[in-house]
């Protein structure tokens, strides 16, 4: 029956979803009873998140327009329409995005004695602080680029910040001046300036750039206090030293947005490295998807750069504030003090028998551990690895890996094992997006150090977030498991929502083993045993589990499927949700992002529920849950419910088992469901935030971070009172022998 759901106007365009999804994060800048800081911060991450956004997926619809593919999407809608539709909404999103930096953000920060000012607006003090920044930082570093006859116009690099110039010959009679003043460090330098050369069109006007340098920070900060100025407005103030003999007549920010996607011909993966290393250069001089410009540019250098970048005019984006607000990302870690204005800090808890003075591997031949991060603390999983580098009786460890830090301690300890004889293979999956270079450094890094490293599989990404460790224990070989649901990151475990499962049960060691060995060799297992493996491998089993639940549902018996995830694009698996709801089944989604279904159809009888958490960290862990006749079956995975990872990723779905893992999942499935301060509802196509008034407060991310404060305290008490046990013990063992030779000696004179 589920085909019958197939037609388009019971679907949400994928693209307008999203835009959707961050017009949700803009409404966390707007919310008061956010710390004010975090405001600032989260309407920098809506402008970083529409950057990628048009980098890659705008990027395709561009490409798909100029391959006159006319094909429609879910919703009905060609690329074509797509494309304007995006522009249209995006452009009511950017003026939004600046209502709420002028009006709510500015006027908030001041009010606590943070300010974002003009240069006319310094004292003389502060101006000349910036007089100086300005010769002895900024000067020698920028690099005016000219646009005439003999002088094409200047290559404009990705999401680089510039300076449109609009100038002219100054008179003649004005040039001959008295000797300039610059300063150089400390030292003021005079000289004369040059004779102009002799030029017929001294009236025309010209048109140069001047690139921000992005080696500085964009908030110039003014010594001893909350106030700050951009930087391309203190490039701005001084530009006329890097013109002499011109007038300057106006000047205007700006920055493009260019295709950035990846497009690596994978006929085969013999030298991947280079080919992905080729199309990094490649990729940099890609189409120009967006230009942004400030509000009040004259309109004579727009209409240079729109014809010099090629830019259709739907893709032009005036603002009416600082070109690019990211910059408002790194305000916090800028302003001195003030930690009223930011969430309170909260250290997470570690699982003692996961610490490195413990022995990890007897907790884990134990039962099984189920952790959710950030709040139970990541250094469980890198002292996982860190203790199989360093354990004798470790033979192998194999790990995918798809992001990581800048400087990470998992490739350091995997580097260390394989120094220390053990053997070590790696995925590392080099076409990750915009992490391809970091991820070729460290695959070079991996080999070096003796590693044996994957490149990944031919026309698919490896996002499965597996660790294998191989261990000789007394009673035979033993095999040690990680499973997650995020990335090996110890960065973004911080503030990225995870789950991770640490278990030695055997028939997902066998599984693990033979999908390292598809993935490393030629092997093609016939079966998992518990493990489900994209491509198609979780498509059919959760189209299995649905099918189960409608059978329960059809016989009169209530059935509930609960899915938590990234995104819900995938038409297929939405057909069968919406099939399941038809047939009675009560369906419960905890969607953070884009939401291609709708729930508002007549003839699912209300039974589709669909929330959205967005809050103090991205929700980025995934769970399907099934519960029918009085048994439940839940299950962690990398992957979302999206086309591109059922179909074309290798990706892992895996099972919580464990009486108290498995209630534990269930926990926090409910929490997350029973939250009332982070939640949007889906009615229909559109998302409200939820209405708790008259209601008790619940945030699922604080009673998490409370939770483990709590472990944390109770850990802390736990240790205190054994420590003051064992010190009433030493001193009981100091006197005790004294006490019993003065009893002798008393029984002995009696």
């Amino acid at each position: 029956m589920y085909k019958d759901f197939y037609q388009s106007q019971n679907y949400v365009n994928r693209e307008l979803s999203w835009i959707d999804f961050n017009g949700r994060v803009l409404e966390e800048a707007q919310q008061k009873d956010n710390p004010l800081l975090e405001r600032a911060n989260f309407l920098g991450i809506t402008q970083s998140n529409v950057d990628e956004f048009f980098m890659v997926r705008v990027a395709s619809l561009h490409k798909l327009v100029a391959a006159n593919v006319t094909t429609t999407d879910a919703s009905g809608m060609t690329p074509e329409e797509q494309l304007k539709a995006v522009n249209e909404k995006e452009h009511r999103m950017v003026a939004k995005r600046y209502r709420v930096y002028n009006n709510e953000l500015l006027p908030a920060l001041a009010k606590e004695g943070i300010f974002f000012r003009h240069f006319t607006e310094l004292d003389n003090q502060q101006q000349e602080f910036l007089r100086r920044y300005f010769n002895e930082e900024l000067l020698p570093v920028l690099t005016p680029m000219a646009d005439d006859s003999s002088r094409p116009f200047p290559f404009i690099s990705n999401n680089s910040l510039n300076i449109a110039i609009k100038l002219k010959r100054a008179p003649k009679d004005s040039q001959v001046q008295a000797p300039q003043t610059v300063l150089e460090g400390d030292q003021e330098v005079t000289g004369r300036p040059q004779e102009p050369h002799d030029d017929r069109n001294e009236a025309e006007e010209k048109f140069a750039t001047v690139r921000v340098p992005d080696i500085y920070r964009r908030l110039v900060k003014l010594p001893h206090e909350n106030t700050f100025v951009l930087l391309d407005e203190v490039v701005k103030q001084f530009l006329d030293q890097l013109f002499p003999g011109y007038v300057i007549q106006s000047t205007g920010t700006y920055r493009v947005s260019r295709d950035m996607d990846l497009d690596v011909a994978e006929a085969d993966t013999s030298d991947l490295l280079r080919a992905v290393q080729h199309q990094l250069r490649e990729r940099e001089h890609g189409s120009v998807m967006r230009l942004e410009v400030q509000g009040d540019i004259d309109p004579w250098l727009e209409n240079h750069l729109v014809k010099n970048l090629k830019v259709n005019t739907i893709a032009l984006y005036r603002v009416d504030g600082p070109v690019d607000l990211t910059f408002l990302k790194k305000l916090s870690g800028m302003v001195h003090g003030r930690d009223d204005l930011r969430y309170r800090p909260f250290k997470p808890y570690l699982d003692p028998q996961f610490d490195m003075d413990s022995d990890l591997f007897a907790a884990m031949r134990e039962k099984d551990h189920l952790v959710q991060h950030p709040y139970d603390n990541f250094q469980s999983v890198v002292n996982f690895i860190h203790k199989a580098a360093v354990d004798k009786n470790v033979l192998a460890i194999k790990m995918t890996l798809y992001r990581v830090s800048g400087n990470s301690p998992i490739i350091k300890y995997l580097g260390q094992a394989a120094q220390a004889g053990k053997q070590v293979t790696v995925l590392v999956e080099v076409k990750a997006r915009f992490d391809e270079k970091n991820n070729v450094r460290w695959a070079r890094r991996l080999e070096q150090m003796g590693c044996h490293v994957i490149y990944g599989l031919v026309g698919l990404k490896t996002h499965c977030k597996l660790a294998l460790v191989i261990r000789r224990d007394h009673d035979g070989i033993r095999r040690y498991v990680h499973l997650g649901t995020g990335n090996y990151n110890d960065v973004t475990a911080n503030f990225y929502t995870d789950m991770g499962l640490f278990t030695c049960d055997y028939e997902i060691g066998v599984d693990m083993t033979n999908l390292f060995n598809m993935l490393s060799g030629f092997a093609r297992p016939r079966y998992f045993h518990k493990l489900h493996v994209s491509p198609h491998g979780i498509r059919q089993f959760i189209d299995d589990k649905i099918d189960e639940q409608i059978e329960v549902a059809k016989s009169g018996n209530p059935a509930l499927i609960r899915m938590k995830m990234n995104s819900l694009s995938d038409k297929q698996i939405i057909a069968r949700l919406y099939d399941a709801a038809a047939a009675g089944v009560k369906v419960q989604l905890l969607v953070r992002g884009i939401t291609c279904l709708r729930n508002d159809l007549p003839v699912l009888n209300g039974n589709i529920e669909v929330h959205s958490i967005v809050g103090r960290f991205l929700e980025h862990s995934r769970i399907y849950y099934f519960e029918s006749n009085g048994h439940s079956d839940i299950y962690l995975s990398s992957a979302d419910m999206m086309t591109r990872n059922l179909n074309r990723r290798v990706e892992e779905l895996f099972p919580v088992e464990g009486a108290r893992t498995k209630q534990k999942a269930i926990n926090i499935f409910d929490r997350m469901w029973k939250d009332n301060v982070n939640t949007w509802v889906l009615h229909g196509s559109e998302y409200e935030l939820l209405d708790s008034a008259g209601q008790a407060r619940f945030n699922s991310q604080q009673y998490f971070v409370d939770e483990a404060e709590k472990h944390q305290a109770d850990e802390h008490r736990e240790q205190e009172n054994k420590r003051h046990l064992s010190t009433v013990f030493e001193t009981l063992t100091r006197h005790v022998p004294r006490l019993h030779l003065k009893r002798v000696k008393n029984n002995q004179h009696d």
